[in-house]
């Protein structure tokens, strides 16, 4: 038979220490309540009998003196006293504390009371002779009854202190008793604990708590021991954690250094060999590859060339220079969208097998893809077997992505400088045609009219054919000028007031013309592309000024606000707007039309024959200049 041990609680402990003392402090407190109950009715039949004695003396007054008629009431009240003090009275309390002696005088003072009440208030009494002797004899009997009850009260009052010395005693033992058990079974295992807890945090992860109870703090001990083995083995094991977090965050940090090391090169990288030479020296050093090579795919995917390489034979450089998709194990199919890890020598040899014969054994091709479009792919070489980690696999890619960003960015640069070159070369075009082209062809005319002359040998109409050609010659060569003073002049990139300024003074230089510069307001500056389309307009108006307009004075007036409005306007001869412009200012107007055109600004040209001419060009409000220059920045 197993005998299982009883495991007690603190509570069932505490409980069994304290409740005897709390039995014996209740009966204490029980017999001690009943000790005084019997000490306030013993005291009450003490002032009783105090009363009978006086109502003794009364009742002999009232016989000696004949008051008859107040001696029946004094009777009826001694023999109410009487049986109250033999009965008692719970309610007062009141009661006699009986004993052997007290029983024997209270028979003595009934028995001379019977006595007395028959000799002396039964009939009438002619001459009271020994009335007070027998008063005092009975009073005696009495006071020796009220002795007998004040001597046992005396007891009683005795054992009253008794009992409360004791309750005292009790009290002090049982909070010593309560004391040492508190400290057996409480202090003493919560000590115990802090010292332990002591030791832990000074660094002892070997410290623990002996389990002497099968208590709570039994139990609290058991847990505390597991805490400290269970942190004394994460003590040991913190310096491997330590190493492989330390580890794990150099991974890291080696990561972030290749992401910026690599957006760094795409942020100064200005041509693509340098941007893929600098790429793949990263990238081997990211990947600890034995060798690299950056491939670039054709529109079908059909063929790839190698852009660069890092750490592979000559010999394997040049033979897969452009290798075709299926050819080698590098050259992704145009569905691939996975890093891949081949295994060289374990795969069928391919038609081109440099790789193996370079003595490679695994191969990672990574993919390079633009919006969901193969463009190449990255081929990093290793000299042993690799297995590519996922921490791995994911840096590559987005290394990746940035190289395709990159090279993507180049070309959208290539195609705006090419766009921008190509509008250049419009508009140089279109100066040529408008200007120099119009001179020329005038001068082949008048090389033809020579021709002529100088066959009909006409004298007159040849020197009137070589006037014609030197004004056609000087024509030019001024328009040349222009064209130069217009390729020259530059605006300000925060206001174009300077780009006007200098214009003026070259008018005023070259034609003896005096100008006079005027702006008014305040508002935002134009875009530079813009400022550049309103200078041309300006110089072109000032230009038509200077051949046709035979003017002295040349205003320019700037307005900003509430939008832009600039305004050319001469004291020269003017035209008749309405018949329209003279043939020789037909060209001039229409440029100035398109450019105002293009930048969404209105052209309106004010003239009256000998009051001179207004040329006044509004820009259009903010948004709408916004929308206008978007052509312009677009390249086509």
């Amino acid at each position: 038979m197993t005998l299982h041990q009883r495991h007690w609680t603190l509570g069932i402990k505490l409980t069994l220490v304290a409740a005897p003392l709390l039995l014996l402090a209740l009966v204490s407190i029980g017999l001690t309540l009943w000790v005084s109950w019997q000490l306030d009715g013993g005291a009450a039949a003490v002032n009783e009998a105090g009363r009978m004695r006086m109502q003794a003396y009364r009742m002999s007054l009232s016989i000696g003196t004949g008051d008859v008629a107040a001696l029946p009431q004094e009777v009826r009240q001694f023999e109410h006293s009487l049986t109250l003090l033999r009965e008692g009275d719970p309610e007062r309390p009141l009661f006699m504390p009986w004993d052997d002696t007290v029983r024997e005088r209270y028979t003595t003072v009934d028995r001379h009371w019977a006595q007395f009440r028959d000799r002396w208030t039964r009939g009438k009494v002619s001459e009271p002779v020994g009335l007070v002797s027998d008063t005092v004899a009975f009073t005696d009997q009495i006071d020796r009854m009220v002795s007998a009850i004040e001597q046992h009260l005396s007891r009683w009052t005795t054992v009253l202190h008794l009992l409360q010395v004791g309750v005292m005693a009790l009290a002090v033992l049982g909070s010593a008793l309560l004391l040492f058990m508190g400290y057996l079974f409480v202090l003493e295992p919560v000590a115990l604990l802090k010292q332990a807890i002591e030791r832990i945090q000074g660094g002892d992860f070997n410290a623990r708590v002996a389990c002497v109870t099968r208590d709570e703090f039994g139990t609290l001990a058991e847990g505390f021991n597991g805490m400290a083995e269970h942190l004394q083995s994460m003590y040991r094991d913190l310096e491997a954690k330590v190493k492989a977090k330390t580890s794990e965050l150099a991974d890291k940090r080696e990561r972030l250094e290749a992401l910026y090391d690599v957006t760094s090169l795409v942020a100064k990288a200005g041509t693509l060999d340098e941007l893929a030479l600098g790429f793949v020296q990263r990238i081997r050093r990211v990947a600890h590859a034995d060798g690299v090579a950056l491939r670039w795919s054709d529109e079908a995917n059909e063929r790839y060339l190698m852009l660069a390489s890092e750490g592979l034979p000559a010999s394997m450089v040049e033979g897969e220079h452009c290798v075709r998709t299926g050819d080698c194990y590098c050259g992704a199919a145009p569905d691939q969208v996975e890093v891949r890890v081949i295994p060289i020598r374990s795969m069928t040899t391919p038609v081109l097998g440099h790789c193996g014969v370079a003595g490679f054994e695994t191969v990672v091709s990574i993919p390079v893809r633009l919006k969901e479009h193969l463009i190449g792919e990255v081929d990093l070489f290793f000299h042993a077997r690799y297995a590519l980690p996922d921490a791995e696999r994911s840096l590559l890619e987005a290394l990746t992505a940035h190289l395709a960003s990159a090279i993507e960015n180049l070309r959208l640069n290539a195609l705006e400088l090419e766009a921008a070159v190509s509008q250049e070369r419009t508009f140089l075009a279109r100066e040529l045609h408008d200007s120099i082209a119009q001179s020329l062809a005038f001068t082949k005319i008048q090389v033809q009219l020579m021709r002529d002359a100088i066959a009909s040998r006409d004298a007159a109409r040849m020197q009137q054919v070589i006037d014609e050609i030197d004004v056609g010659v000087r024509e030019c060569y001024g328009d040349v000028r222009e064209l130069l003073v217009h390729f020259r002049t530059r605006t300000n990139a925060e206001d174009i007031e300077p780009a006007l300024q200098t214009t003026l003074r070259k008018l005023e230089h070259q034609s003896g013309l005096v100008t006079h510069f005027n702006v008014t307001g305040q508002g935002l500056p134009l875009p530079p592309d813009v400022q550049i389309q309103v200078l041309h307009i300006v110089q072109e108006a000032l230009s038509n000024v200077r051949k046709h307009a035979c003017a002295r004075r040349v205003w320019l007036d700037v307005a900003k606000q509430p939008q832009w409005q600039i305004e050319v306007r001469d004291d020269g001869a003017g035209f008749d707007v309405a018949s329209g412009p003279p043939d020789e200012t037909h060209v001039g107007l229409r440029i100035m039309s398109e450019r105002a055109e293009r930048i969404g600004a209105t052209l309106e040209v004010l003239s009256t024959p000998g009051r001179g001419t207004s040329v006044v060009l509004t820009m259009p409000l903010r948004p709408a200049l916004e929308d206008a220059r978007s052509p312009l920045m677009t390249p086509r």
